[in-house]
């Protein structure tokens, strides 16, 4: 017997658009209203084989469920997120990715630590697109991507102007120049090559000493950069005078002040001559060959010396006979001392009169003086006592 059509009717209304849900109606939908729709807190989802971790949780039903038969979702990441990847890393999008938030990067940031390139500095902040840009068909943007620094940096490596790159030769090896914290903040080891930046050296720009944009086969010397110091320069004049065009010899990379070591000539600078200026020596322009005696720099203090007077005497020339007999030369006026040769019997019974010559020299007669010359009467009996033969 056939069935009346209302009744068919209501059978077919009633079916259940979810498939073969074993659900009461009640756990999603109220008596008052299908919809809309509110879950039940006494569903458990991992019943069903999946448990809703993280985000999970917050997603609606018809982010998973775009079917109305729930019994057909999948249960693989994939089912839901589309594989940007395209399959380069496997299926298991949990790798890399957690419930709690598709774009977490701790994990990501982990996994990378054990690839062929580590991040570090800049690269850690870095979104994972700016080195893993799309590629073509056939071509793979996660696995097999190059390690080195040029591999992503090519355009600011053709870029770059100061200095330019290409046109100085230089490697593309980034590393040698750049940090991985800051991309401007360039500093090449300079050491690595046969000129190592010291003093002031450190602190110009690259374009100073490579001024053609050229970095390699520069020559070391330091006329090479310092010619035009070297020829202009008139205290004392370089080029006149034939002096060495190795700037180092009188000049450090501290301060270009020229601090000459007079003690590779061979005549140490001691006392007063330490701070004399070069030309007070020098003052004919010549600097090889310049006598070492005194008298070559003292001549005229010599025929000008009045007290006593040396030409008429006709004195020695070697000053420090008298002068700074210790090898002082502090002053020239100070420590005026004859040697014993000459005052043997007065080196010791008139040493208050040391250094003042007019106390016993009363005329410019300095070859001859006795005892009765000074002391009237002429008294020698205490000299005699010593041995004074008056």
């Amino acid at each position: 017997m056939s069935l009346p059509i209302h009744t068919v009717a209501a059978q077919e209304l009633s079916r259940s658009p979810h498939g073969s849900l074993d659900l009461a109606c009640a756990t999603c939908h109220r008596p008052d209203g299908w919809t809309p729709v509110e879950i039940s807190r006494a569903f458990n989802h991992a019943k069903l084989g999946y448990p809703l971790a993280g985000a999970h949780g917050s997603a609606t039903c018809r982010s998973c469920h775009a079917s109305l038969d729930f019994k057909g979702a999948g249960t693989a990441c994939s089912s839901c997120h589309t594989d940007v990847h395209r399959s380069e890393l496997g299926a298991d999008c949990s790798r890399c990715h957690s419930a709690r938030s598709f774009l977490d990067r701790s994990a990501m940031a982990r996994g990378h630590q054990l690839t062929r390139f580590p991040l570090e500095g800049a690269h850690r902040s870095l979104d994972c697109t700016s080195c893993h840009s799309p590629a073509a068909q056939g071509g793979q943007q996660f696995v097999a991507r190059p390690t080195t620094c040029i591999g992503c940096h090519q355009a600011e490596y053709a870029g770059a102007r100061n200095p330019d790159p290409s046109a100085g030769g230089f490697p593309q090896e980034c590393s040698q120049c750049h940090g991985v914290t800051l991309w401007t903040r360039a500093r090449f080891d300079h050491s690595a090559v046969r000129f190592s930046l010291t003093g002031a050296h450190r602190a110009i720009p690259c374009i100073e000493c490579h001024t053609a944009a050229h970095f390699t086969g520069i020559a070391a010397d330091c006329v090479a950069c310092h010619q035009q110091e070297y020829n202009q320069t008139s205290a004392p004049n370089h080029l006149q005078a034939g002096l060495p065009a190795d700037c180092a010899v009188c000049h450090a990379t501290v301060s270009w002040t020229a601090a000459y070591d007079h003690n590779r000539a061979g005549f140490h600078l001691t006392g007063a001559h330490r701070t004399a200026s070069c030309t007070d020596c020098h003052g004919d322009g010549v600097y090889r060959g310049t006598p070492a005696e005194c008298v070559s720099c003292h001549l005229q203090d010599f025929n000008q010396a009045t007290s006593p007077n040396h030409a008429q005497l006709s004195w020695p020339q070697t000053c420090l006979t008298c002068h700074s007999g210790s090898g002082n030369t502090t002053a020239w006026d100070a420590g005026v001392t004859l040697p014993s040769q000459y005052h043997s019997m007065f080196s010791v019974r008139h040493e208050g009169a040391r250094g003042d010559c007019s106390q016993c020299h009363l005329t410019t007669n300095y070859t001859q003086s006795t005892c009765s010359t000074h002391h009237h009467p002429p008294s020698c009996s205490y000299l005699n006592r010593r041995g004074c033969d008056d």
